[in-house]
This record gives C-alpha cells, sequence and structure tokens, in this order.
C-alpha cells in the first residue's frame, strides 16, 4: 500500500498560520517526563509546518489556558490524560481534540476490562486473573488461583499505569508477593498475566477509516522491554517491517484493527503483541495516545511507511474533532 500517497489526499484544515494549536503535555502521572518529550516533540513539528502554536503544561490552573486555541493536540500519557479526563474538559468547552473520545480512553487504560472484551469479541489475550484491592486476599488463595488458571511465569502489573511502570515478571510465589506489593504502589487493581515467551511486535493504527502501518517487531537488548529499554537511545532494537509472512502479517494486522474498532479508538492508536513460538499472536493491550519521542514506535512505524514525522503529526491533528 502507498501510504503516502493515501494520507495526502486528505485535506488539511484551513490556512495553517490562522489555526491556534494547543499541544497539551506534561500532566500529574508518573508518566510526566515522557509526556513533556512527547509535547515537544509535536510542539516543534507544528512550528515547523506553519501553525500558531501553544505548549501548555497540563498542571494546576490548566483550563485558563485553554481559552484561545482551536485545536488541542494531546500529547498526555497516564491518569488525568489518557484516560478521558482532559478529554471531557474539551468536551465541555468545545474545543476540537486529536485522538480518542471519553469512552474509549476510559475503556482503554483499564487493563482489565479491555481484556474481557477482547475476550468477548474472540481476540487472543493472554490468560489472567485480576486482583482488588486495598486487600488483596490471602496469598496462598492467589497461588492457587494462578496455578489453576496460568502457571508461572506471570506478568503483574497495575491496572491502569503505562509506560511498564509497576510492572513485574513473577516465577514463583516469592516472587508474586513481591509483584502485588510494587504493583500497588501504582494502583487499587493488580492484573496478574500468563508471561509469554515470543517475539515483542507492535502495530500501529493511523487514519479515520483505521490504516494499519507496517509491523514493529522488538527487540530490547536486556530481554525486557522496560521503562528504561523504551526511553534510552540504543538500548533496543526496532525491525521494521516486521519479519514474517505475509498471512501472518495479515492476520496481526486485522487483529489490531478490530481491537481499534471494538474500543472506540479514534484516527490513532498503536496495539502491542507477543507472538509465540507456534505463530498464534495474543494481544496484550491498546495504547490511545502513544508516545511520539525520538524511540517511540508510532513515528518509525510511519517513516516505514514513507510518512515523516511533522506529516504524521499533520494527519493526526486533520482529524482532531469533538467526539459528541
Amino acid at each position: 500500500m502507498d501510504y503516502a500517497q493515501y494520507f495526502s489526499n486528505l485535506s488539511i484544515r484551513g490556512k495553517k498560520d490562522s489555526i491556534r494549536v494547543g499541544v497539551i503535555a506534561g500532566g500529574v502521572s508518573a508518566e510526566r517526563e515522557v509526556s513533556l518529550k512527547t509535547g515537544t516533540q509535536i510542539f516543534n513539528a507544528l512550528q515547523n509546518l506553519g501553525y500558531q502554536v501553544k505548549f501548555i503544561d497540563f498542571k494546576n490552573d490548566f483550563t485558563s489556558q485553554f481559552s484561545d486555541i482551536d485545536i488541542a493536540f494531546l500529547a498526555l500519557h497516564g491518569r488525568y490524560g489518557e484516560d478521558g479526563t482532559v478529554q471531557g474538559a474539551l468536551e465541555l468547552l468545545k474545543i476540537p481534540y486529536t485522538g480518542s473520545g471519553v469512552l474509549s480512553s476510559a475503556m482503554v487504560i483499564d487493563k482489565v476490562l479491555t481484556k474481557k472484551l477482547l475476550q468477548c469479541e474472540g481476540i487472543p489475550t493472554p490468560e489472567y486473573i485480576a486482583l482488588e484491592g486495598p486487600d488483596y486476599g490471602a496469598l496462598a488463595d492467589i497461588e492457587d488461583r494462578i496455578q489453576s488458571t496460568m502457571g508461572y511465569p506471570v506478568v503483574i502489573k497495575p491496572n491502569r499505569e503505562g509506560s511498564t511502570i509497576g510492572i513485574t515478571i513473577s516465577r514463583n510465589q516469592k516472587g508474586t508477593e513481591a509483584g502485588i506489593a510494587e504493583a500497588a504502589k501504582h494502583d487499587n487493581v493488580i492484573l496478574i498475566e500468563k508471561f509469554i515467551t515470543g517475539r515483542e511486535l507492535t502495530v500501529s493504527i493511523l487514519g479515520r477509516q483505521a490504516i494499519a502501518l507496517p509491523i514493529i517487531e522488538i527487540r530490547p537488548k536486556s530481554g525486557f522491554y522496560d521503562y528504561q529499554s523504551k526511553y534510552t537511545v540504543n538500548m533496543t532494537e526496532y525491525l521494521v517491517p516486521a519479519q514474517m509472512d505475509d498471512d501472518l502479517a495479515e492476520g496481526i494486522s486485522r487483529y489490531a484493527i478490530q481491537s481499534h474498532k471494538l474500543l472506540s479508538c479514534s484516527s490513532l492508536s498503536r496495539v502491542d503483541f507477543i507472538l509465540d513460538q507456534h505463530n498464534v499472536p495474543y494481544l496484550l493491550e491498546v495504547n490511545t495516545m502513544p508516545g511520539m519521542t525520538p524511540t517511540s514506535l508510532v513515528p518509525k512505524a510511519a517513516a516505514a511507511a514513507g510518512i515523516s514525522f511533522e506529516y504524521l503529526v499533520e494527519i493526526i491533528l486533520n482529524f482532531a474533532d469533538l467526539k459528541i
């Protein structure tokens, strides 16, 4: 597919220098620093493209900074930004914004709810159990549930965090106890998920008609795609497009598009998979506001599709609207 040609047929709204774009970044979540990097990259791209741009650090008295913008370009990650809250504020103020709406954002940040919906739709996702605090129950009972449901190893993660924050891989009961304690620092609900060994893949979805960009294979040098591997240059190898059979690649892309639509995502998402040794793809999670830093995955997929970073930013901006 000629991606650049496809998106070149989309009209860019209005006269650029008359459009006041507010890039909303920062926030108060654990992903604040990554969000600031994403926002800076987007802000610079929009300036280079000739738009009137304002950088808005989303904290404290932020709503007063919305009064003089026409469109909000959301560059937030995590809670109070990726979870539907800022989207709701913008809806009330009748300010068009990029990305997914309130409902989609709230659903997707909830990993347990997302997995339930994926299972209902028949999209493969690793087996799991969910624990709700503050009293998570006896460790022996949790151990019994793990053994009867999936067995070790498992991944333990906070339900509503991103960027692998608070995640632990456990291979025994002692590791599970420590993993629950770590995840509980970040969320009242904890997801314990079957750890599947395989190839880490991601699919970026772009456009109103949900077009899948080339699949990326992620090979962290540490063996685990953690926070440091994600955001440190040269810590991870990225293969794009991922080398695989065309039918397999098409099947994975279809699952990505299916989940994007199932969860009512809009214009942009990134869908993460693990491909096991039998070439079965398991969907791990969906991201409605993926990063746009120098090491981020969506810009890499776009580049492989012949779409420059600045043009990618403009495509995303062109799909900004109110979701009500």
